[in-house]
């Protein structure tokens, strides 16, 4: 799976997918872009899903509408120290995720 993270959180949190091709929205040129811009660029380079810790994102695209995938981290903070507990169910929402938003919070 190719997953894009989101220049909202630790680029360090690629080293929590080893199994998939990750980069970043920054390694890949793309900050500061808009959602739907975003969105496009994910889909015209081949991305499978965006890992992103901005709540707004749901309300902004309609992703049911496109081949891309999008999991939300909800939690205190996106310090790394914070989201990598939840790596395990990002993980598993990796396996079963296409199109959509999928939620995951901090218990």
């Amino acid at each position: 799976m190719k997953l894009l993270l989101d220049e909202n959180l630790p680029r360090d949190l690629k080293q929590a997918f080893p199994e998939h091709d990750v980069s970043t929205v920054r390694e890949n040129g793309w900050s500061g872009k808009k959602n739907g811009e975003l969105l496009r660029l994910m889909i015209d380079n081949g991305f499978n899903c965006l890992l992103t810790f901005d709540q707004n994102i749901q309300h902004q695209q309609n992703f049911d509408k496109h081949s891309v995938g999008v999991i939300l981290l909800i939690a205190e903070s996106n310090k790394l120290e914070i989201l990598l507990p939840l790596m395990e169910r990002v993980g598993a929402a990796l396996r079963r995720t296409t199109a959509g938003v999928t939620v995951i919070q901090e218990k």
